[in-house]
């Protein structure tokens, strides 16, 4: 799937300076998109995320830096995007955790958590999704996670955005089914719901796991996803960036509404 099928077309993704978020943000400029990166970070930071996504075969990369909690914000946002290249693809990758018991958690955390996690693909949605209609194309792809499917202790604010953030992308699969038709491509809104993923947020749990193994990194990652992956092996992000790409193909025009688990059996227990 290397071809350049997303050549003339413009993708959004946010939370795309590290992780996963570049992963996709490089995957679908592979693909042929223009790519609108959203994502904090410093100024070296989003010139590297930048110029490796132009690396990757974008025509065109630029970086959107709204405050994602910011509802005027990502408005202004979406405006700038509007009049440099609507969005045809929109993937919603931003987000953030705080984890602590119900009792102990911030009102203003829980404010701010709900605000990335889910309000700001609310919003990105209803903004993007009316041209994509009018243009009978249009993917999102919003990055949940597995606790959009199942819970986990000490994390309420986390899993209830992604439980959300899953019910919102069903209502709207839902509102634009049969926008489009099968020849442009039509309008799909999926979850992606990843488990374990190597990125560089999660490699200090992974070295302390190895190191209590005697330095065996395979050992440690076994060890750390023993209770709840039953593969005991993570995912890489650039695999989760596959399968959005895969959701962006014309073939998956009725893939629509969907949760998508890439956990390694960890929901199928």
């Amino acid at each position: 799937m290397s071809d350049r099928f997303l050549e003339g077309r413009t993708a959004l993704v946010t939370g795309a300076t590290s992780g996963i978020g570049l992963a996709i943000a490089q995957a679908l400029a592979a693909a042929g998109a223009r790519v609108a990166v959203n994502g904090l970070g410093s100024q070296a930071q989003v010139a590297q995320a930048l110029a490796s996504v132009q690396a990757a075969g974008s025509p065109e990369a630029r970086h959107f830096g709204a405050d994602l909690s910011d509802t005027a914000a990502v408005e202004d946002m979406m405006a700038q995007i509007a009049a440099w290249s609507p969005a045809d693809v929109l993937v919603n990758c931003a987000g953030v955790q705080h984890a602590v018991p119900i009792a102990q958690m911030p009102a203003a955390t829980w404010d701010r958590l709900i605000a990335i996690n889910l309000s700001a693909a609310f919003h990105t949605m209803r903004l993007a999704m009316p041209g994509m209609a009018e243009r009978g194309f249009g993917r999102v792809v919003n990055i949940a996670s597995v606790h959009g499917l199942v819970a986990s202790v000490n994390k309420s604010p986390y899993v209830a955005s992604k439980f959300g953030l899953i019910g919102l992308s069903k209502v709207a699969g839902l509102e634009y089914a049969a926008a489009g038709s099968r020849e442009s491509g039509g309008i799909t809104v999926n979850c992606v719901c990843p488990g374990w993923v190597e990125t560089p947020l999660i490699e200090p749990q992974i070295v302390a796991r190895a190191e209590a193994a005697g330095g065996d990194r395979d050992a440690g990652i076994r060890e750390l996803l023993r209770e709840k992956q039953p593969s005991q092996r993570m995912s890489l992000p650039e695999e989760i960036a596959a399968l959005v790409v895969w959701l962006c193909r014309k073939e998956a025009h009725n893939l629509t509404g969907a949760a998508i688990p890439v956990d390694g059996g960890w929901t199928a227990q």
